[in-house]
């Protein structure tokens, strides 16, 4: 256990970094060369070729990720964006930055807590230009029923694989990694993520359009780099577009090239926890457990758990925590944040009936990699110990 965990017996998450990446980052300490350099390249052409796709640019973070596919795609004020409101605010802020609008969209139920298509459908509008898809938890959303009604309307597809690393989707053309379905894919590499590189994020693509905007948008709209200046590539620079400073530095390309290479194992083992929490858990009848029965594929980011009575979320939580477990909420919904409430007229209704009530319920539960059987049945044991007053 980390550190930074070490305050939590049983920490929601945890971060595993061990002599290898430590090797990788002094290695990049000692080059000099400490930004948008050889690491940056190496990490791009290994996440590109591990997912198998022909563009993956790396950038500072997930939501800078997320802000350059909503300019790449040219989303402006007027235009709208069909989003879940059960995400990280990070997604409904980037589609705010380019003055578009999110419009959100409920959830399919508490047994998925996925996007639905059928209410996306019903909130198409002339104005709608794209679907932020967010494959919560790590369980791929219905992709195929997704991309009919983008046809159908001509709108573009941006996945949020901030959870999904790894996931795969089982299609009608057969399995596709999470990222590769849409028009973007964006990653985010935060140091809760099932990879990570502390800050960081990728964003991918097959479309030879929209990669050269990106890959100039994450550093000031400029033509050439100072590591292409360095290599003796170009004396200059022009500046074509509006841009953003999204680089990313040599250290977390380092730490993204380890731990790449250890992402399938760790999430063979989040599966296995997952499974034995959904044993062990499947019988509470104070509980729900979402995507129980979900088609294999997931990356097992999250594990989150619905009360029966969500007047009892806090006491559980605070219970759980009395016995040295962290739990969290993933999320509060995006439309009832205060910013948010304040871009629509007071007495808006969104009709997100099934999103307000599972985040009137849902509680996060520990899932990480390092996660031991025993601690898991700690967390079990907790969990059955406290509705035995029932």
């Amino acid at each position: 256990m980390s550190k930074a965990a070490s305050r939590w017996q049983i920490p929601l998450a945890d971060v595993s970094l061990g002599p290898e990446e430590i090797e990788a980052v002094t290695a990049v300490l000692k080059s000099g060369w400490l930004s948008m350099g050889p690491q940056t390249q190496l990490f791009e052409e290994h996440f590109a070729r591990w997912l198998g796709v022909k563009h993956a640019l790396a950038v500072a973070n997930g939501t800078a990720a997320l802000h350059l596919a909503c300019e790449a795609l040219g989303l402006k004020a007027g235009d709208e964006v069909l989003c879940p409101a059960l995400t990280f605010v990070a997604s409904a802020n980037a589609i705010l930055y380019t003055q578009a609008r999110p419009v959100f969209v409920d959830v399919k139920g508490p047994h998925d807590l996925n996007l639905s298509v059928e209410d996306a459908a019903k909130k198409v509008t002339a104005r709608t230009k794209a679907i932020m898809v967010v494959h919560y938890a790590g369980y791929p959303c219905d992709m195929d029923s997704i991309k009919a009604l983008a046809r159908q309307h001509d709108l573009k597809i941006i996945e949020d694989c901030a959870h999904a690393i790894g996931a795969v989707y089982h299609s009608r053309q057969g399995p596709q990694k999470a990222g590769t379905l849409g028009d973007i894919g964006c990653f985010s590499f935060f140091s809760n993520k099932n990879m990570t590189t502390g800050e960081g994020g990728m964003v991918v693509t097959n479309d030879d359009d929209l990669a050269p905007q990106i890959k100039t948008g994450r550093s000031h709209g400029m033509t050439t780099l100072t590591w292409d200046r360095h290599q003796g590539h170009s004396f200059s620079y022009d500046v074509v577009a509006k841009g953003y400073n999204y680089r990313l530095d040599e250290m977390r390309a380092a730490l993204g090239i380890v731990q790449l290479k250890r992402l399938s194992e760790n999430n063979s083992r989040r599966r296995r926890l997952d499974l034995l929490y959904r044993e062990y858990l499947e019988n509470v009848e104070q509980l729900d457990l979402p995507f129980s029965g979900a088609p294999a594929g997931s990356s097992q980011h999250l594990f989150p758990v619905l009360l029966q009575d969500p007047a009892r979320r806090s006491d559980f939580m605070a219970a759980l925590a009395q016995q040295g477990i962290q739990t969290s909420i993933h999320y509060p919904p995006v439309h009832a944040f205060s910013h948010y409430r304040r871009l629509w007229p007071p007495g808006y209704e969104h009709h997100l009936p099934l999103t307000e009530d599972v985040t009137s319920r849902e509680v996060t539960l520990p899932l990480f990699h390092t996660m031991t059987s025993d601690q898991l049945l700690e967390v079990v044991r907790a969990i059955r110990s406290y509705f035995v007053q029932d």
